[in-house]
């Protein structure tokens, strides 16, 4: 019998093996292969989201990001706090200066905003100029929810958000006007899957650590939380005497959205509860926009979750366009 004695070099390469095998499947998670079908869903729906948003504050618009003396509140005292925060976060004091320097006055700058903002949407919704119009639609929503800091909520977060990774995705897609104009070639699939793996992750910590947040408090788990967000003005929507006679269901709803957002970065991800878990998901961001009026809100968590999981992950034209870009 001949006794095989191992080099230190092949010792080195065994123990290797897992850590390489552990690499290559975070790889294999971050770059998936990926159609751009969920890209067309991200911008088609961000479209429609701008195009809804600046047609709600277009009566508004120079009441609410007007200066001191000429707005609701003067767009000044946001645009202080979000200096304080950094100074390199664009403002609407930024565009106004820039126009005065065109000899343009206050009201002309925002009117320009508006339109500019409007037409992005439209772009968007259509797939023209794809990728100027993301960029345009984000600068001056981020602008608007910067100047109107005292008055933006979490649906100006995550637009300004889902409007940033549209932005840097590798648009167009090919349901786009873009691509049926300029014949582009089919995009690398492995940077559309991580384009699509950014905003899946991003999601998961969203959901998981506002669901940790409402179990920490008794106000979910009792109800009370939905009961004082219902009856708060000008939420209001649903009749009071219907909460009363329905005060029951109340605490069940708010344990099932506790455990609904703090279950979901497990059970989206699961083949079998993937849909049954976005369905859930997608029934209370819309139950939430037509009991208290949040529609903004409702809409653009809808068109975020359809984005990142409701397409199929992968299929056969993924694969086939993988091949043809590796040869």
């Amino acid at each position: 019998m001949q006794s095989v004695v191992k080099s230190p070099g092949s010792q080195i390469s065994v123990g290797l093996s897992p850590l390489r095998k552990f690499w290559q499947r975070f790889i294999g998670f971050l770059f998936p292969l990926e159609t751009d079908t969920w890209l067309a869903v991200l911008r088609s729906g961000l479209g429609l989201q701008v195009i809804v948003y600046a047609l709600f504050l277009r009566s508004d618009w120079h009441y609410l990001f007007a200066s001191s003396g000429k707005g609701l509140v003067g767009r000044e005292v946001g645009e202080a706090i979000t200096a304080f925060d950094s100074p390199l976060i664009p403002t609407f004091g930024w565009l106004v200066a820039f126009g005065r320097n065109l000899n343009m006055s206050e009201e002309a700058v925002l009117t320009v905003a508006w339109v500019g903002l409007l037409s992005a949407g439209c772009l968007l919704l259509l797939g023209l100029f794809s990728r100027p119009a993301a960029i345009v639609a984000w600068f001056v929503h981020l602008c608007a929810a910067e100047s109107g800091g005292l008055l933006a909520y979490g649906a100006d977060s995550f637009m300004t958000t889902a409007l940033f990774y549209l932005m840097l995705s590798p648009l167009p897609d090919h349901y786009s006007f873009d691509h049926w104009v300029t014949k582009t070639k089919p995009k690398n699939p492995l940077l559309l899957g991580f384009w699509r793996r950014v905003l899946q992750v991003h999601l998961c910590f969203v959901y998981f650590i506002g669901g940790l947040a409402k179990c920490l408090g008794n106000g979910w788990w009792d109800g009370s939380n939905l009961w004082r967000s219902l009856i708060r003005p000008p939420f209001n929507l649903v009749p009071p005497d219907l909460l009363v006679q329905f005060k029951y269901v109340l605490p069940v709803l708010g344990i099932s959205i506790c455990l609904l957002e703090v279950s979901y970065p497990i059970f989206i991800w699961l083949k079998r509860t993937r849909w049954i878990w976005l369905g859930c998901i997608l029934a209370m961001h819309a139950a939430i926009g037509l009991t208290m009026g949040l529609y903004l809100f409702a809409l653009v968590m809808i068109v975020m979750n359809l984005a990142a999981f409701g397409v199929p992950s992968t299929d056969r034209r993924a694969q086939a366009t993988s091949a043809t870009t590796e040869q």
